[in-house]
């Protein structure tokens, strides 16, 4: 019986512990590179030979911890739309991940690193692919200037072959408030 006494109430200082003192987590510098996404962006589509246009909205959120992407085109005459979430862990030190959108019923979860030099952000990750199997993706997002990028999208398959799915290039519209 103490036994059952002692530790509920440690669980009890365990949890006011928590509760008391929770852990506040500030945006670093690295959540303010990802603001300079921030705005709507058109987009130039090319994937299987042909060119699609969209559109892109970017902003943070979370406490400036993530910046959340919408992304809206027509494929053939249907609609398509996109949502991605990227932020920063720091106990990786890698940018993070996750992209849903209508074509795929499971997610994209992806990480990586930004390369100042090459002014690159590389994300790895997996995808669901053709006939529901997972592959390897790769997903760069090179930014050109302030107000253009271009993103690319490889897969690589179960022989190891690396194939380019989509790129995408970037203008920006508008900028909206960070």
């Amino acid at each position: 019986m103490r036994r059952i006494i002692v530790i509920a109430v440690l669980t009890l200082v365990a949890a006011s512990d928590l509760i008391a003192q929770p852990s506040i987590v500030k945006p670093g510098p690295e959540h303010e590179f990802l603001k300079q996404g921030v705005g709507v962006w058109d987009a130039t589509v090319k994937a299987n030979g042909g060119e699609i246009k969209g559109e892109l909205h970017c902003k943070m959120a979370a406490g400036d911890l993530w910046m959340l992407e919408q992304f809206k085109m027509e494929i053939a005459g249907m609609p398509f739309e996109g949502y991605g979430a990227t932020s920063y862990e720091p106990s990786k030190k890698k940018y993070v991940n996750v992209w849903i959108d209508s074509m795929v019923p499971s997610p994209m979860l992806s990480e990586g690193t930004y390369d100042k030099e090459k002014k690159t952000l590389t994300l790895n990750g997996t995808m669901t692919g053709p006939g529901g199997k997972s592959m390897k993706a790769t997903v760069t997002i090179t930014y050109q200037n302030a107000n253009s990028k271009v993103l690319a999208l490889k897969t690589t398959g179960a022989d190891g072959k690396e194939t380019p799915m989509v790129e995408i290039s970037y203008k920006r519209r508008i900028t909206e408030k960070k």
